[in-house]
């Protein structure tokens, strides 16, 4: 199976219960993303191919859902347990796209609008990698300052 078509481990399945790091989150799922519109590129040809996107805020909804909620003081230890919902892949996470006017084919790729989310999306990608690399240099500069 090759790289392109191999599916991706979600954002939120990915996050440990512990981790609050919106930064690489934020990074994960731009990558996610970035994939999904290249093979919308990828299948502007393609006879019947249904475009796909991903919204960043029903990925933020869905992993806010799959966590637990604080721990609350109960009689029993049967009482309100907490359920995590299972990993799922990317392509469930996809929605697909709806598209401004049908082809005659059957494909529902705007070309315009998916070099124009692919753009976007890559400023919003340098953007995470950005934000994420001046979390490392804040560490890498608390770790070397001199002891007082």
């Amino acid at each position: 199976m090759s790289d392109a078509l191999r599916p991706i481990t979600p954002v939120a399945a990915t996050a440990s219960a512990g981790e609050d790091d919106w930064r690489a989150t934020a990074l994960r799922f731009r990558g996610q993303r970035q994939v999904l519109i290249a093979s919308n590129i990828a299948n502007a040809d393609t006879p019947h191919f249904k475009a796909r996107d991903m919204s960043f805020s029903a990925a933020l909804e869905d992993a806010a859902r799959s966590r637990p909620a604080t721990s609350i003081a109960t009689t029993s230890p049967q009482h309100l347990t907490p359920t995590l919902a299972a990993p799922r892949s990317t392509v469930e996470f996809a929605q697909f796209a709806r598209p401004a006017q049908d082809n005659l084919d059957g494909n529902t790729v705007d070309i315009e609008q998916e070099q124009a989310s692919f753009a976007q999306n890559a400023i919003l990608h340098q953007l995470a990698i950005a934000s994420l690399d001046d979390e490392v240099k804040e560490f890498r500069q608390a770790s070397a300052a001199p002891t007082r």
